[in-house]
């Protein structure tokens, strides 16, 4: 939608289908065709019905789900206890103190080492019942090393590496925030240790970072955007999480969610219009373009995702999900920020070409080769994008020598590979379809020929005002040219 006050409001050309409301974002002068306009939006109200549909048929129950044993914790109902905390003081020492996990006041009991295998952090407690009192988190270096012998160097390390923390334990300094994992014990006293790093106050600074760029270069359109960023997060953490794992089918879990999220964020982001239309109805199209080839790629490339440490996991808390419809599920969800990107810029490039008076024929090639280049660039993206999450692992198969042919077809690089796969398709299907459907919304103009492809030539507007009539003048007498400057006869 233009914004308030915009003179491109109501134009003429942007009415649609003989109606008086304007749906144009922009000053676009191209006529729709009703019969189209009236397919694309049935075909999206028919789309906003079945996901009303959809969901109420999934809509989970939002049970408590039972903790299994090995993810419980010591704590009365099984579930994790965490508190926060703050780094105040650290030493160097041995291993093994006894004040490591309890709660104290005042300073630690902590003989300091120079060169000691261990790293004590008195941490005060910052929230829970222990408040104000202080605990020690013990972190081993690399002198601390098993198998070597008390004040011995352990061999093939240099002097920095000897000081750094071993691999897995965390890096702390003075002035962290940190949150502390709280086990009970039995005589009702609690112990604590290290769980993670406190990112709460970062993340929040960094958020409103990102709304302020968006904003500020984006500006109305942008604000619309981040509120339905927070409308997909919303979905996602209130339906498809909780029906997944209420044992509902993580495919038609993904396919109504993906669908409801592109409903709403496609019309808030960029208004209600049939060019915003055409967009979105080519994503829904591509998306189940998109579902249909991921389920080939994991059936065709036995695909089981069991390599993944989070889906065993997953199987190990809830064995009746199936890890198949949780790849499915993750391909369609992955898939959408990328098609919508596509439609969009070929739904706008289709109208903003058929408003320079080009023929269908003539707008559907120049939107296509502009699609084409979005296809190259996007492809790119999407690559790079999952070799950059699977970059760790890559470094991994390097270090143990393993070829490119075993690299590749191993499950854990083929899930990513698959990702690609659909992904690239799916774009490259979106183009032509969104495309085709945007042009098939432009009217095919007259013109005074009868041929048709360019915007009819229209008369001359008639005079406003008759000349007067000159009166006649002898040949000898001067005459006087009319102009702004000239004195009447």
């Amino acid at each position: 939608m233009s914004e308030p006050g915009d003179p491109r409001d109501d134009h003429p050309h942007d009415r649609v289908a003989g109606h008086g409301h304007t749906h144009s974002p922009s000053a676009i002068r191209v006529h729709m065709q009703p019969t189209v306009a009236r397919v694309v939006v049935g075909l999206i109200i028919a789309a906003a019905v079945a996901v009303v549909v959809g969901a109420i048929v999934l809509w989970p129950a939002h049970r408590q789900h039972e903790v299994p044993v090995q993810f419980q914790s010591s704590a009365p109902d099984g579930r994790l206890a965490t508190a926060t905390g703050t780094v105040i003081a650290q030493t160097r020492s041995a291993c093994l103190n006894r004040q490591a996990g309890t709660v104290f006041g005042g300073a630690a009991q902590v003989t300091p080492t120079d060169d000691g295998p261990c790293i004590q952090s008195t941490v005060r407690i910052t929230s829970g019942k222990d408040t104000d009192a202080n605990t020690l988190v013990e972190v081993p270096t690399n002198r601390a090393q098993s198998g070597t012998a008390p004040g011995a160097v352990p061999q093939n390390l240099s002097a920095s590496q000897l000081d750094q923390v071993q691999p897995g334990q965390p890096s702390l300094d003075l002035g962290d925030k940190i949150r502390l994992v709280v086990s009970p014990g039995s005589d009702g006293t609690a112990s604590y240790a290290f769980y993670d790093y406190s990112r709460g106050t970062s993340t929040i600074v960094w958020a409103l970072l990102f709304v302020a760029a968006i904003v500020l270069v984006a500006a109305w359109r942008g604000l619309r955007s981040v509120i339905g960023l927070v409308i997909a997060f919303v979905i996602l953490l209130g339906f498809t999480l909780p029906a997944i794992l209420d044992g509902k089918s993580p495919v038609a879990v993904a396919i109504t969610s993906s669908a409801a999220i592109l409903l709403i964020v496609i019309y808030l982001a960029h208004g209600v219009s049939l060019r915003t239309s055409a967009a979105l109805l080519g994503t829904l199209a591509s998306l189940g373009v998109a579902a249909v080839l991921s389920y080939l790629s994991v059936q065709t490339m036995h695909i089981t995702g069991l390599s993944g440490e989070q889906t065993t996991n997953l199987q190990v808390y809830q064995n009746g999900i199936s890890t198949n419809g949780i790849l499915l599920a993750g391909f369609i969800i992955g898939a959408l920020g990328v098609l919508n990107d596509v439609t969009i810029t070929q739904a706008s490039a289709v109208f903003e070409l058929a408003g320079g008076g080009r023929s269908r024929r003539a707008s559907f090639a120049a939107a296509m080769r502009v699609g084409r280049d979005h296809i190259a660039s996007t492809v790119y993206t999407l690559v790079f994008a999952y070799a950059g999450s699977a970059l760790p692992l890559l470094l991994l198969f390097s270090v143990a020598g393993q070829s490119f042919s075993n690299l590749a077809t191993t499950d854990t690089v083929a899930v990513e590979l698959a990702r690609s796969f659909v992904g690239g398709i799916a774009i490259a299907l979106s183009v032509p379809l969104t495309t085709a459907i945007a042009v098939a919304l432009v009217h095919r103009h007259e013109r005074p020929d009868g041929k048709r492809g360019h915007r009819p030539v229209l008369p001359p507007p008639p005079p406003t005002t008759a000349s007067p009539p000159v009166p006649p003048q002898d040949s000898a007498a001067p005459r006087s040219v009319p102009g702004r400057h000239s004195l009447p006869d």
